[in-house]
């Protein structure tokens, strides 16, 4: 694992301490791994997103080897 330096805003650092003592962190480390975490998985949630409608745009064009996402709900 690589150290980094971290410059946040007082408030947010603030709220992230809150966090760690309510107990919903071990650490402001934790908290923050956690954090980049959740934006990393929500990234990749939303290029797999975008690469369903893509596939679902090519089935409206080739319905007879292709579902389109819409006839699926």
């Amino acid at each position: 694992m690589v150290q980094v330096q971290l410059r946040i805003p007082d408030e947010m650092l603030s709220t992230i301490d809150k966090w760690v003592i309510e107990g919903r962190y071990r650490s402001r480390s934790d908290a923050i791994k956690t954090m980049i975490t959740v934006y990393l998985e929500r990234e990749k949630t939303r290029e797999f997103y975008k690469m369903l409608q893509e596939r679902s745009e090519e089935a409206k064009n080739n319905p007879e080897i292709l579902i389109p996402f819409d006839d699926l709900e």
